[in-house]
């Protein structure tokens, strides 16, 4: 199998391209691959392609940690204040009642 190519500056990945007999010899491991990894693969047959695997489009599917921490980085930035403002917020909370367990 040749190895996919990602393409950093705008994160598209260019399909993985395998024979006929190496997705059937490798099913497991190509399936895995598109349902954990997103990877995407092309099919050859005497050196046409035949067909595309990749992942579903189903929103049902969930998100990946890598997925998760992406979204992370490319989020906002937190506030340099903000752990001095919880901290000021949990130093001025009451503690709670400690009420006995009925008998």
């Amino acid at each position: 199998m040749t190895s996919t190519r990602t393409n950093k500056s705008t994160r598209t990945t260019e399909p993985t391209r395998i024979t006929a007999t190496q997705l059937a010899r490798s099913l497991s491991d190509v399936l895995n691959r598109v349902r954990y990894q997103g990877e995407r693969f092309e099919i050859q047959r005497n050196g046409e392609t035949v067909a595309t695997l990749g992942p579903t489009a189903d929103p049902q599917r969930g998100v990946t940690l890598k997925e998760i921490l992406a979204s992370i980085e490319r989020g906002p930035r937190m506030d340099p204040d903000f752990l001095d403002d919880v901290e000021e917020i949990h130093r001025n909370q009451p503690l709670p009642q400690v009420r006995e367990w009925p008998e």
